[in-house]
């Protein structure tokens, strides 16, 4: 079951510290985990690669504030026949074996989220009320939540009754050299390239206490690498992927495409 779900190919990630070997031992326990840290620094990237490693199918929900308790578990569907019971990701998951990766879970509704409290603690199960069914977590379960704790609301911080059913790993931005390596792996540029891209986004990132709400993000540095790779000039690659990506401020527009200026002049 659930080969759609199984990734074909090693997707490509360079640790930059123990979070690989974390995560096996965590998995071992199946014991549920956070991935914490600022948006793009290569969260999804990680759960894939490990899930790869693991021979595991991961069935991705990325989360969002219509998101309900259905589009987690289930719901009745009619057919040619009538009334049928389908089986949503999360239920998937926990019938047939996998990891089931919720993404930014905090945009999720809470009254949704209170749903996988059972599977987190002893009991491991997964109530089905629509349908009057329990289900016990298969033995290769494993539930994984991300979010990025710099960039919520109090509105939407994780309740502490759920946080405290998760282990957590935390995640930022590589250090410049493994960035760069990353950078230049993904989009094919030279290396050269990929620290001047590495180069910028780490000054966007000591902005953002003065008017970033984040700075450049590793994705963005390959949005703009793999621009650059198919012969667009660097300065317009990074003007489209990280100054009008970042700020609709003016005054802060020309500082950041004075950064950009002043590594490419």
């Amino acid at each position: 079951m659930l080969a759609q779900y199984r990734i074909a190919q090693e997707p490509y990630y360079q640790p930059s510290g123990r979070e690989v070997e974390r995560y096996r031992q965590a998995y071992a326990h199946r014991i549920p985990l956070i991935l914490k840290g600022p948006t793009g620094c290569g969260k999804t990237r990680f759960i894939e690669h490990m899930a790869f490693v693991l021979g595991q199918p991961l069935l991705t929900i990325a989360c969002n504030e219509d998101m309900s308790a259905s589009d987690l578990v289930g719901r009745y569907l009619l057919d040619a026949n009538g009334t049928v019971w389908q089986d949503g990701p999360l239920t998937q998951a926990v019938r047939y074996g996998g990891i089931c990766y919720l993404d930014e879970v905090v945009e999720a509704r809470q009254d949704t989220t209170v749903v996988i409290h059972p599977l987190t603690d002893a009991r491991r199960i997964l109530p089905l009320d629509k349908k009057g069914e329990i289900v016990h977590a298969h033995p290769d379960f494993q539930l994984v939540v991300s979010y990025n704790p710099g960039y919520q609301s109090r509105a939407k911080e994780m309740k502490p009754s759920t946080r405290q059913r998760f282990a957590a790993i935390e995640f930022d931005y590589p250090q410049a050299d493994i960035e760069a390596q990353v950078v230049a792996h993904e989009t094919g540029v030279c290396l050269a390239m990929a620290q001047q891209l590495v180069a910028i986004a780490g000054t966007t990132r000591r902005l953002k206490e003065q008017g970033l709400d984040e700075g450049a993000s590793t994705r963005m540095l390959i949005y703009a690498g793999l621009l650059i790779q198919d012969g667009m000039d660097a300065r317009e690659s990074c003007e489209m992927t990280v100054v009008s990506a970042l700020t609709d401020d003016a005054e802060l527009t020309q500082s950041l495409r004075a950064l950009v200026d002043a590594h490419f002049e």
